[in-house]
């Protein structure tokens, strides 16, 4: 069987055979935001975004979840990342209900959902996956998403989903599209600190960034990505496909800004 979510096969088991998923760097992590440590270089460089609107895009259900390839030569520099790297894709992580679904914490609260934005060392290495494992691989921007409003640059993510509801379909959408709508007003504010991938295989390759403030998706927008079959039949849908936090074990967690939540 492949990895999952149930207790079959969930994040318990993922050792067993990835053996990267018990190393002491793993994510996602509770943030503790009376244990993070201010960092002024942080706020001296921040984010700098150089995303590229794509001019068609690929969605698709892996059975795990709602995942979006990117095509053009978009860039993320700065904070406390060495180098430039180029955003490969982005998902998501959600729960059966709003008050659960984000793989990090802040302070042991939840959220609705989580997007990962990944990018990777374009200034170091030639590909995804010449990087992926690599301690300074990958670059994951992470948001927080709250139940609220509707989220305008998430509409066309949306109307996609109806077009990949079972496990394995894909959608190449002829729809100009920037990824740049999807990140927070605020991306002064973060969290940093090295981990891994949050799935399998669990390459301890990643440099996380997690925005202090999070966006609102509508819970229609929600049950959207709720929908979603982790099947190529009529199977289960796809709900509460996040790993737990881990053991921050002696990393730090850096911040950008002073103060705590």
């Amino acid at each position: 069987m492949s990895w999952g979510y149930k207790n079959t096969n969930g994040p318990h088991t993922w050792a067993v055979i990835y053996p990267d998923a018990a190393g002491q760097a793993q994510s996602p992590i509770d943030i503790d935001t009376t244990e993070t440590i201010f960092e002024s270089d942080l706020a001296a460089t921040p984010m700098s975004v150089n995303y590229k609107p794509e001019d068609r895009f690929t969605a698709s259900n892996t059975g795990a979840s709602f995942k979006v390839n990117i095509n053009n030569v978009s860039e993320l520099r700065g904070g406390p990342l060495n180098g430039c790297y180029r955003l490969e894709q982005f998902h998501l992580h959600w729960g059966s209900c709003d008050d659960h679904g984000s793989e990090h914490t802040i302070d042991g609260k939840t959220y609705a959902a989580e997007l990962h934005l990944v990018h990777w060392n374009c200034s170091k290495y030639s590909s995804f996956s010449e990087a992926v494992a690599e301690p300074d691989g990958l670059a994951v921007l992470g948001i927080m998403i709250q139940s609220g409003a509707e989220h305008e640059g998430f509409k066309d993510m949306v109307d996609t989903t109806r077009n990949v509801r079972k496990r394995g379909q894909t959608c190449q959408v002829l729809k100009s599209f920037n990824p740049t709508v999807l990140l927070p007003d605020n991306m002064n504010d973060f969290w940093t600190y090295h981990g891994s991938l949050t799935t399998p295989p669990c390459y301890e390759s990643v440099q996380w960034i997690v925005f202090k403030q999070a966006v609102q998706y509508s819970p229609n927008q929600l049950q959207a990505l709720r929908s979603l079959l982790n099947a190529d039949t009529d199977g289960e849908c796809i709900i509460d496909n996040y790993r737990p936090p881990m053991p921050i074990g002696n990393r730090k967690i850096r911040a950008s800004f002073k103060g705590i939540v």
